[in-house]
């Protein structure tokens, strides 16, 4: 029996968001107003770094399909059922679009993520609440 060849990275994003309808930082926009979960799955140092989306679910990525799943005990109350419409977010745009297949493969069929990222979205002048000045329950500087 011959194993199949092994993809690379770049061959495995590129067949991953053949399945997406990527959106810009100005649809991603769009679509949350229309009731689309904006889903950010940045590491904690990088949202301490940069802020926030408003109105962005904070689901870390070794979490993200248990906490959307809606068959999941463990899932957040935003995961109704499987017509939800996921927008996974990463820092620069590539983790999130295998984020969002993963997605897909557990049915939301509407998942999908957005390209460039966090930072696309920053650079697009949209809104973020900036880094907290708190850590460790004390402010910075004092």
């Amino acid at each position: 029996m011959t194993l199949p060849r092994p993809l690379g990275i770049d061959e495995l994003l590129a067949r991953a968001r053949e399945g997406l309808d990527r959106l810009t930082a100005h649809q991603a926009q769009a679509a949350a107003a229309e009731g689309a979960l904006l889903v950010d799955i940045r590491y904690a140092a990088l949202r301490d770094r940069d802020g926030t989306i408003p109105g962005a679910l904070v689901v870390e990525r070794n979490e993200l399909e248990w906490r959307l799943d809606p068959r999941c005990p463990y899932r957040l109350p935003e995961a109704v059922d499987h017509d939800i419409t996921p927008v996974v977010i990463c820092n620069e745009g590539y983790a999130s679009s295998l984020a969002a297949v993963s997605l897909q493969a557990l049915g939301l069929h509407r998942a999908t993520d957005l390209e460039g990222g966090f930072q696309s979205w920053r650079a697009a002048g949209l809104p973020v609440t900036p880094p907290s000045t708190f850590r460790d329950g004390t402010h910075e500087g004092h």
